[in-house]
Order: C-alpha cells, then structure tokens, then sequence
C-alpha cells in the first residue's frame, strides 16, 4: 500500500473540533479510495456478476451496499432527508450473510450496470463529505453523537474491505489481474517447525464503556471477567506446511476427526484440501492469494474455516495422546494481553502484518515475532472455539440493531487478532467479530494444549429485554382479559378478507411473527417483515429449531425462563407457507407485490416518513385487495420527524387527527370500509408493570385501477 493510504481508526475523546473534523473527512475519503481500489482488480465488469460463493451475492451487490449503508443510516439518523435512489437504497441494502431473512435469490434482483453503480457510489461520496463538512462537532464522539453514524459508515466499508477481497479470491483467476496497491509478499519457503510455549495464566477483563476512545460495534460493550488456567500455545501459527500433515493423513476423509457439523459440510463441499489450495496432476501445490496463482508458499500461515481448524486440532490430539483445541475468546485475549501491544491508533509502525501495511496477502510465519511467539496479531485471523455472545450490559446501537444480534445463535465463532487486510475498527484490541463456521475468510489459527474444558452456552434464552417483551406478546399469556393482540389483528383481517381471493398476504411490521403464522391459517402463503433482525431472528428460529426460549424480568434482578413451541400454537403444519425477511417499510424491495391482504400492525407512528409509506403502498396490492391498519398513533419525534406526522397536530389552529392524515394519503387509491375502531393490548414489563394500549384499526379496499 501506498503510504499515503495507510490509516488508522479516530480518537474521538481529544483534539481540537475542527481538526477532527478535517481527520474525519480524510478518514472517509481514504476509506472510499481503498474500496475502489479493490475492484480495480476486476478485469471486467462480467465479474461483479459471478457468484463467487453461491452463500452471498455477487461483488456488485458489495459495490453499492457499502455506498448505500452510508444513505440508509443517515436517513435513519434524521441527518439527510433524501434519498438519491430509492431503487438501489432498496437492493443494495441487506443480504451479507446467510440468514434465512437475507434473500440471496437471483430472480429477485435486475441488477443496475456498473457505471451506473459507479455513478451512485459518486453521488454518495458528494453527500457524505457535505454533510462531514457542516455537521455540528463537539468532543467526546460517541454513541448519542450525530456523528457516530458517520463513522458507522466508514468502519462499516473497511469490513467490506475484507469480506469483498475473500470473495475476490475465489473469483476465477482469468476473472482477475495483478495491481501495483495489492502486491503480494514474495518471501516463502520451507516452514519453521512449530512448538509448545507456556502460556501463565491470570485474570483477563474482556469489553469496554461507552466512554472508550474508539469507535466500536456494540458487541464490544459491557464486560467480562474470567480466571485463565495455565496453558500452552504453538510458538507459530499453523502453517500450510504444518497443515500437509493432516491432508496427506487422510483426514478429510477421517469423520472421528470431525465434529458432527463439520462432517456435514466436509461431505457436501467433497473438500480433501484448503480451499486455496490447488492440487496440480503432478501431485504438488500452488496456492490462490487474491489476484495470483502462485507456488505453495510453505510458511505462510494455512487459511481455513473454523470445522477445518476443529478437525486438526482433532486429529493432532490423536496423533500425540495429548489435548489439542482452539483457544476461546477469554483465552485469547488474556494470551494478547500478555505481550502489551499497543492499540492500532497508538502505534507509530504495524508491530506484524496488518493495517494493509506490509502486503496485500500473508507473510512467513516468523516474520512477525512478539517476545517468544510470532503472529499474536495480523497475517490471518485466529479462530477460537468461542460462538459470539454479547458481554453482561450489551445493548444494540437503535441505528443498527442487526450487526451482532443476528449471529448470537451459537452458530458463529469469533475470530480474533485480524489479518493483513484489516484496517480501521479490525485492527483495534478490542474487535470482535464471527462468521458461520464453515464460512471463510482470511483465517487461519494457533492451537493450544489444555485439560481445562470448554464451556459453551449451547442453549441460549433471548435476554434482550425488547424482544423478550415481544416474546411474551406474542406466544406468551394473556394478561387481564385482553386477547392476543397479533392473533386477534389475524382473526379481524380475515374477517374483511372473507369471500375475497386469499392466496398471499403481508405482515408488515411482524415484529416476531405471531401474526403471520395465525394468517397462514387461512392465507396459502404469508410474508412478514420488519426492521428489526431482532425480532425476525426469532421468527425464524422458531421455524427452524421449532422452538424458542426467552427470559422475562420479574423483579430487581430475579427473572423467570420461558420456552414456546411451534406444537404449543398448532404451527407445525404452516412453516413452509410464511417466510420472513428484514425489511425497510418505506423502501420495499421489488418482490414484495400482489398481496391480497396487507396487514401494517402497529407500524405507521414508527416509521420516519409514514406518507411516503401510504403513497406508495397500493403498488403492492391487487385490486380489491384489503389493507389493514392498526396504530395507537402514538408521534414521537423520536421515531418520526414532526413535519411527517399522519396527525395530532394544529394546522392553521384546526386539530388535524391521524384519520385525517390518512385519508389524504389513502383516498385516491382506496377506499374505508370500516373504521377506526379500537382494539386493546398489553405489553408486560415485569410481574408488576405492564402497558395497555388501544391500537386504532381502519380498513381500507383498493380501488380498481
């Protein structure tokens, strides 16, 4: 990398304002060159359309989404108030990992071209550095800062850095061409034998305050303490020569050195190898880096996903008759403690090969030494045994409430230390970020040797004290007499719906989707869709597991456990006619049309422009079809910018109500068939609180065309 690109994330508690404003703007700009730079080595535009890995889109999504991300959140943030282009603020904006919510499915989207994405993305750049230009500052930044969101955006395309290059990497090599920014190490040869140190052990203290320096995701907040018992680790991590032993084993084809799952996606992938690895006829090696097929470089550290890293530690703990397995994320961080290493923004040179500061690939794996080991940070990520939780006092950032929750379902391990292209939040000490285990990335991995046991919550109740609520609204009792509400809103939208065509509905605003499974009931397929992956995460578990667990507070600190199943509803039979995917209400993908029934349960007072909603939500009704509204019209500017309001206002000193409001917007397209009529809920908050509201319902029937 060129050393005017070379970056590091922003202290946000000292300096002068305007200086830091200056940081900021350089910072973003640097970060938007890097990831332009990195499609630079697309030989055409015929590549942004391959589907490297049939798990996540092709590189054009990527290309626009970290560009959309920027609009979505600032609009969210109530820091601009337009949109640029609605159509790709839409298709750009979900779908990087694969959740059953994230449609990957090609015949949803008519993908823009590349000049046009391109064009876009320039746009975007216009915005952003206009708004970093005026935006008020003051020091400390944080997260109830205007400009947190600003740096959400620009850490949130330094992440995409690292996962479009993986991509990259798998792209056909004829797909791709050498680039003078991404030069590779030219320094292999054979392997230094690797070997055992011992590791003291300690107190380790894991997460950090909102009153840290850094920018951090909201997975890094809260706190941790834990007792680390002595331990060895390899002086090295493993390397592709280290690594031969174990293929040239048979143990790829060896299922006692697997786990379960990992067995699975053993047979499913036929994997007999590394996945950058190419076996020649002759029977040697060459190995994929991200724009060469070059000979096996022995001693740079092996890249592989967490089953495969399982499965060596497996199968050395066979060879040897000792205990051999990753390091959990208490382990390892203790062990990084250990050599004091300075936090990225503090130091003056990269202390290993990170930061995109030495090669755009891996380096020897004694290159990099730290007291008596090598590689505590950078070259490859290190997997750990660890599946991704939050830390005792985490909470979501309500601008971006899907980074972590959708991966606390014990199916995601944690990676530590970053690779060689991790730059910005990745490369600070307390990073933490986890993929599916048999995803990769630049990852690799150090062993340890221990009898202590590791510990993994592998049933986990949902504590989110939001969703645990909706939880009980849901699937939970019924307190003081007042029916289920989303039960009973499906039972009155059928009603309407009686002697009409019932074969699809959508339940916008599903929350964690009682309603859309009581719809199925009647309808032949149901969609429901909500901001919130906190709540479709639910949802979907529900379908796949077939059950969900979750805690209610009672008292103080006492909390009660509950699990409910599809049996206990009688849902078993309807989970293959309702999908549920995250969605923007205001901005609806393409796909999402010609329903029969349209179901906006306690949505509109919660949208941030809830005419544009209205003016827009006929197109995805078939005529006569029934749309269904429910709201306590509860405005907060909170939610909704006073300008947006439906109603509960004066306007030139006459009371203007919801109802009116709605009929501005509705009248041309529909038509009230009844209504408003107001039906109560209840929401519990512990065995003492709870909320009751009355939710006004209107009914509306689309007028022919």
């Amino acid at each position: 990398m060129t050393a005017s690109l070379i970056t590091k994330t922003t202290i946000l508690n000292q300096g002068d304002p305007e200086k830091k404003r200056e940081e900021i703007l350089h910072y973003f700009q640097k970060t938007y060159d890097i990831d332009e730079k990195l499609y630079e080595v697309l030989k055409s535009d015929e590549a942004f359309y391959m589907r490297a890995d049939p798990l996540r889109h092709p590189l054009v999504f990527y290309l626009g989404h970290t560009a959309v991300f920027y609009i979505n959140k600032l609009i969210l943030a109530k820091l601009i108030d337009q949109r640029i282009n609605p159509r790709f603020e839409s298709i750009f904006a979900i779908g990087v990992d694969e959740m059953s919510w994230d449609d990957l499915d090609a015949k949803h989207y008519d993908w823009p071209n590349i000049p046009q994405v391109r064009e876009y993305r320039n746009q975007v750049r216009t915005v952003v550095e206009k708004l970093i230009l005026s935006l008020p500052i003051d020091l400390p930044i944080n997260w109830e800062s205007p400009w947190w969101p600003v740096l959400m955006g620009i850490e949130h395309e330094r992440i995409h850095l690292e996962t479009s290059s993986v991509l990259i990497r798998q792209l056909p090599i004829h797909q791709v061409v050498k680039h003078p920014f991404w030069k590779i190490c030219d320094q292999t040869g054979k392997a230094p034998k690797n070997e055992l140190i011992n590791v003291p052990g300690g107190t380790v203290t894991l997460g950090k305050n909102k009153n840290h320096e850094l920018y951090g995701w909201d997975n890094e907040y809260g706190s941790l303490s834990a007792e680390i018992l002595p331990f060895k680790a390899s002086k090295f991590l493993v390397s592709n020569q280290e690594f031969l032993e174990f293929v040239e084993d048979k143990a790829y084809e060896t299922q006692q050195f697997w786990t379960t799952e990992g067995w699975n996606w053993r047979n499913f992938r036929k994997a007999t190898h590394p996945l950058f690895w190419i076996r020649q006829d002759d029977g040697t090696w060459k190995f994929r880096t991200m724009t060469e097929i070059i000979n096996m470089p022995w001693n740079w550290p092996v890249e592989v996903n967490q089953l495969e890293a399982k499965a060596f530690t497996n199968w050395k703990s066979h060879k040897t008759g000792e205990k051999f397995r990753l390091p959990t994320e208490e382990e390892w961080t203790h062990f990084r403690d250990l050599h004091h290493i300075p936090d990225q923004p503090y130091w003056s040179k990269a202390p290993g090969n990170i930061n995109l500061e030495v090669a755009a690939s891996s380096v020897p794996i004694d290159m990099f030494g730290f007291g008596d080991f090598y590689d505590v940070i950078g070259n490859v990520w290190q997997w750990t045994e660890t599946p991704i939780m939050g830390f005792p006092g985490f909470e979501v950032h309500p601008l971006y409430d899907d980074f972590s929750t959708p991966t606390f379902d014990t199916r995601h391990n944690l990676i530590k230390g970053g690779s060689w292209i991790s730059t910005g939040n990745e490369a600070t000490s307390n990073a933490r970020y986890a993929f599916r285990r048999h995803f990769y990335q630049h990852a690799g991995f150090r062993y340890i040797q221990t009898d202590t046991p590791v510990v993994l919550r592998e049933d986990v109740y949902e504590t989110d004290a939001l969703v645990s609520q909706y939880c009980e609204s849901h699937y939970g009792k019924e307190y003081y007499g007042v029916p289920n509400f989303p039960k009973n809103s499906a039972e009155i939208c059928i009603k309407y719906v009686e002697g009409r065509p019932m074969k699809r509905a959508l339940d916008l605003g599903c929350a964690t989707g009682r309603s859309t499974f009581e719809l199925a009931r009647k309808f032949d397929f149901v969609t429901g869709l909500d901001f919130s992956a906190r709540f479709i995460k639910i949802a979907d578990e529900l379908i796949e597991k077939g059950y969900i667990r979750y805690v209610l507070p009672e008292e103080g600190e006492l909390v009660s456990y509950h699990e409910v199943s599809m049996v206990d509803f009688g849902f078993s039979s309807l989970k293959n006619k309702v999908e549920f995917y995250q969605a923007d209400a205001v901005n609806l993908k393409p796909q999402f049309d010609n329903y029969d029934l349209i179901f906006a349960g306690n949505l509109i007072d919660r949208l941030y422009d809830p005419g544009k909603f209205l003016d827009q939500i006929h197109e995805r009704l078939n005529t006569g079809g029934i749309l269904v509204i429910a709201s306590p019209y509860t405005w907060m500017e909170e939610y909704t910018k006073r300008e947006k309001w439906l109603g509960g206002y004066k306007e030139d000193g006459e009371p203007v109500s919801t109802l009116d409001g709605l009929h501005r917007h509705l009248d041309k397209h529909f038509q009230i068939l009844d209504g408003p009529f107001k039906v109560p809920f209840v929401i519990r908050e512990t065995q003492n609180k709870f909320q009751h509201t009355l939710s006004n319902f209107t009914i509306w029937e689309r007028k022919g065309k």
